[in-house]
């Protein structure tokens, strides 16, 4: 399944998140592996000031197993479906780790693309 993650980093932790970006430590010992830094480089900083990007996730619960890497930085603040459950391959069983290689939500992640400015870039500025 894809969701939409908003989030907001806390407060003191802008350069350890940054130093595990820099590095790719950032999920390690996750199953999700690179899949963490993937979604920093992709992540935008919106008006709000907090950051949002799409994360697969195939866990039970929405981010069960990221949840933990990700509350070391930030307060998730919204997890929501990205894409109607019932279109998801992966989810209804027509294609197990569908969502690996999905479009279904190429259509929210250019619109992402064009909201606030990119997360790497506002997370050096600091």
């Amino acid at each position: 399944m894809r969701y939409l993650v908003r989030a907001r980093i806390k407060h003191g932790c802008e350069r350890s998140l940054s130093k595990a970006i820099e590095s790719e430590t950032l999920g390690a010992g996750s199953v999700a592996g690179g899949e963490y830094v993937r979604n920093m480089r992709e992540a935008r900083l919106c008006p709000d000031r907090t950051a949002r990007w799409v994360e697969v996730c195939y866990c039970p619960v929405p981010l069960q197993e990221e949840r933990p890497y990700w509350e070391q930085y930030f307060e998730l603040t919204r997890i929501q479906d990205a894409h109607d459950r019932r279109s998801c391959r992966d989810l209804n069983g027509s294609e197990p780790w569908a969502c690996s290689d999905c479009d279904c939500t190429e259509r929210l992640e250019r619109k992402l693309e064009t909201m606030g400015k990119p997360f790497l870039e506002s997370l050096r500025e600091t």
